[in-house]
């Protein structure tokens, strides 16, 4: 458990990089385009910035998306005070407790740090989980928050949001630029601007961005989701709980009303409407391995 900390804390620093090079590939496909080398760096300096205020406001902006509201002991003493309990058990800081209101069961954690921890429940499960099950969410939410998960989710939410933006800004400069030929300059200097090779090339790597931004999501989640598990049955000493709780998000499952891509690594449940793209990019494993786990090692918690 020790050793998966200590590699979420030194896969951070991995991951950010990944994004920074995957950032700096689009700005330099920008600059290719029009020929102006600035872009480049500029996207870089800019992607660098984003990247730090991302690690301290993450979190809030993931809330904002999927419409959290902020509950205590009085608003919702359920949810609030299974929290309360597993954060007693762990040792850890009471996080902030958050209600979504959404139909479809499912729950997250965020934060930089488990002493600046946000989780998070929607109404729908709330509503089909016994006491024992919820349990079982909330300690495999307070798993990811004790194993420093929420640092690496959060920070790759902020990026993965960063790349899709910038890939969609740049493709549109670039279907723009062609549509109407390019500057005056680079007309007269044969510049990317007026290149179709340079612009195809652009575009394709504009296109390969988020797919592989969406690639890096979905490998850092499926890992952490099995170590969030086996967390959260050590815990509560009672894996069947969770187990239980995993089958009910199997069978009554469905897309949310408030998902959005870029945060579907930090549900507990895929919040996607199933179809091919989303098993090849899913950032969960199958929920059939991951009761199979729980049950088969059940005999060790």
């Amino acid at each position: 458990m020790y050793n998966a900390v200590a590699r979420n804390k030194r896969n951070t620093v991995f991951i950010i990089l990944i994004f920074l090079v995957i950032i700096g590939g689009l700005g330099f496909a920008a600059s290719a385009i029009w020929s102006n080398p600035s872009i480049g760096f500029t996207v870089l300096v800019v992607a660098a910035l984003y990247a730090l205020v991302q690690y301290f406001f993450a979190s809030r902006q993931a809330i904002a998306m999927s419409h959290g509201i902020r509950i205590d002991a009085t608003t919702e003493p359920r949810l609030y005070r299974t929290v309360e309990n597993l954060s007693i058990t762990m040792g850890m800081t009471m996080p902030e407790v958050y209600v979504v209101q959404d139909p479809a069961p499912n729950a997250f954690a965020t934060g930089r740090d488990p002493q600046h921890a946000v989780v998070a429940a929607t109404t729908g499960l709330l509503e089909i989980m016994d006491d024992a099950e919820l349990e079982g969410v909330m300690a495999h939410e307070m798993g990811h928050v004790k194993n420093y998960d929420i640092r690496v989710s959060t920070i790759v939410f902020g990026l993965v949001v960063a790349v899709g933006f910038l890939a969609d800004v740049l493709v549109r400069m670039s279907f723009f630029g062609a549509m109407f030929g390019g500057s005056n300059n680079d007309r007269r200097e044969g510049g990317g601007g007026s290149n179709p090779v340079m612009i195809i090339l652009g575009l394709a790597g504009m296109i390969v961005a988020p797919l592989a931004a969406a690639g890096v999501q979905a490998a850092v989640s499926r890992q952490r989701e099995y170590l969030a598990d086996a967390t959260g049955a050590l815990t509560t000493r009672y894996p069947e709980g969770l187990a239980r709780a995993l089958e009910k998000l199997g069978a009554y499952g469905r897309p949310m009303l408030t998902q959005n891509s870029s945060m579907a690594h930090l549900w507990i449940s895929d919040p996607a409407r199933p179809g091919l793209m989303s098993r090849i990019f899913s950032t969960h494993p199958p929920i059939e391995q991951r009761v199979e786990r729980l049950r088969s090692s059940a005999g060790t918690f």
